[in-house]
Parts: C-alpha cells; sequence; structure tokens
C-alpha cells in the first residue's frame, strides 16, 4: 500500500490524518516543518504528500521549490491541505505544482478522493 508523508506541524491535525489514512491502510510518516519535510521525503520515498501551508521554517510553496530541486522527489504528487482562504492559497499551491488543495476542516470524503487522484487510484 502506499505510504503518505504528513508535513503538518499541528499534532491533532497529524494524529487525524493518521487516523484517517490507516483506515484506508496507507502507511504514514511526519515531518513537522519544512526544514525536516525535504529529509525525511528523502529518507521515506513516499507516494504522496500531504502538505500544511503555514509550516515553521517556510511555507508549503518554498517545500514544493525544495522539492523540485531534487529530481529523485520531483515526482511526487502533492496534496495542499490548509486552513488558509482557499480563494487565495489554492491558486498559489496549484501554481507551485500541488495537485489539488483540500481546505481545513477536512472533510474526509474529499481528501480521499483527492488522495486516491493523486496516487491515480480507482474506487
Amino acid at each position: 500500500m502506499a505510504k503518505i508523508l504528513i508535513v503538518e506541524d499541528d499534532q491533532d491535525t497529524r494524529e487525524l490524518l493518521k487516523v484517517r489514512l490507516h483506515a484506508r491502510g496507507y502507511e504514514t510518516a511526519f515531518a513537522f516543518d519544512a526544514v525536516t519535510a525535504i529529509s525525511v521525503t528523502r529518507e521515506e520515498r513516499p507516494d504522496l504528500i500531504l502538505l500544511d501551508m503555514g509550516l515553521p521554517g517556510g511555507d508549503g510553496v518554498v517545500v514544493m521549490d525544495r522539492l523540485k530541486a531534487f529530481p529523485a522527489l520531483a515526482h511526487i504528487p502533492v496534496i495542499v491541505v490548509s486552513a488558509r482562504e482557499q480563494s487565495t492559497t489554492g491558486a498559489r499551491a496549484t501554481e507551485a505544482g500541488a495537485r489539488a488543495y483540500v481546505q481545513k476542516p477536512i472533510d474526509n470524503d474529499e481528501l480521499m478522493a483527492a488522495v486516491r487522484s493523486a496516487l491515480g487510484e480507482r474506487d
């Protein structure tokens, strides 16, 4: 089953995402800020990244830009999960390469549909 890296500084949100993903059979790994996001991605080689926009050490766009700088990581799809205003932040995330934008509070059906789509899975 696919491994999903959750890059999120809020412990409650990390736990919520972990529980929802494990219930669907996905493995999870974690990073807590923009700095460790790249090192954990290099180490874990996830199939997908769920990325918060508001992170210590740089926002989600910075993380996506850093991922693109590494050919071995540039192909990993990213879904941005954020509480920031979708009309502005969603556009920034998409321009930076995100496959989808999921607004917090997280709708589980929307999240799982985005995950399946980004991984190329069918229902």
